[in-house]
């Protein structure tokens, strides 16, 4: 008997032919029950979040102060921006510097502490707490307390460098090591992306390392082979969401400088604050718009590249992402 090779194909296109079957009550209901459930995200969604990302697309494009109507200008704003606004290029120089600085030393200060409070000693969930415990203080009164720290002439950083027989900087006056201060404030709170890291450190199989050590392998080449790879997705999470908040970064620049002002020659006059000085000092509410879309398209550049980036040394255990 013979083979009909026509079949296969006649069976599809009796399929795609078949009409589908009609979905059932309990089948809809359900889908309105969805709905509903989400229905605040979805208000939410387009109220406070599209509808203004909208209208903030369209104000970068105007000349618009909050008391006039807008008019629009095409790309003036960013003209003037790339062109005319020194002040532009020194606050995304500052915002760069911190965050080349800043991403790196937080994630390797969070990887080596939380591998530090890993080890079984006695006492290690005090420690856990007190690491841990800068992160959630209020980030004003955190300002203040280190703004007394770092003064030149009374603050404790100082006086306890100059125990060891080294002058101190004129931390937030110098303009050389004003950034630098507020990356040296930042490491102090790397408790929060230590907490990540320690609760993955906790997850990796520890068959893996006894494997390791009956095999000869050196507690260097243990982190190396077996415990980076399997916290590179929390690597890249921390990496990607430190990134981000970076270039938001503005309570530094506005807190710890006198009246929001950028301190000494501007030298922390962060993006985001020479932002909020156009849109809320000269009410220059337009050309800020602009300056937040340029934010967004390097922040969204640097992102798709990270993920880009990502797939040649994160690694899954359920296999590619």
């Amino acid at each position: 008997m013979g083979i009909n090779l026509n079949q296969p194909l006649a069976d599809a296109r009796y399929a795609l032919k078949r009409p589908k079957p009609r979905r059932g009550k309990l089948a809809k209901s359900e889908d309105r029950a969805g709905y509903i459930f989400i229905l605040p995200w979805l208000i939410g969604f387009f109220g406070i979040t599209l509808l203004p990302l909208l209208f903030s697309l369209y104000g970068s494009f105007t000349n618009y102060d909050i008391t006039s109507q807008m008019d629009f200008i095409g790309l003036a704003n960013y003209e003037r921006m790339f062109n005319n606004d020194p002040l532009f290029w020194k606050s995304l120089s500052n915002t760069i510097y911190y965050v080349l600085w800043m991403v790196p030393l937080t994630t390797i200060g969070s990887v080596l502490l939380a591998l530090l409070l890993n080890e079984r000693v006695a006492g290690m969930r005090f420690f856990r707490t007190i690491f841990y415990l800068p992160s959630v203080l209020s980030g004003v009164g955190v300002y203040f307390l280190w703004m007394q720290l770092l003064n030149p002439s009374t603050g404790l950083i100082n006086t306890m460098l100059s125990w060891v027989g080294i002058a101190g900087p004129a931390w937030l006056t110098d303009p050389f090591w004003t950034k630098p201060a507020v990356i040296f404030m930042k490491m102090w709170a790397v408790g929060g992306g230590m907490l990540l890291y320690l609760a993955s450190l906790q997850g990796v199989p520890p068959q893996l390392y006894e494997a390791a050590r009956l095999d000869g392998a050196s507690a260097f080449r243990r982190f190396r082979h077996i415990t980076l790879p399997m916290i590179s997705p929390v690597i890249f999470y921390d990496v990607v969401t430190s990134l981000i908040g970076g270039f938001q970064v503005f309570q530094e620049g506005y807190v710890m400088t006198e009246a929001g002002g950028g301190g000494p020659m501007h030298s922390l006059l962060f993006y985001n604050l020479q932002m909020w000085h156009k849109a809320f000092t000269v009410f220059d509410m337009g050309y800020a718009m602009a300056m937040a879309w340029i934010l967004f398209v390097i922040v969204l550049i640097l992102t798709i590249l990270n993920l880009q980036l990502s797939k040649r040394w994160v690694h899954y255990e359920g296999g590619d992402a």
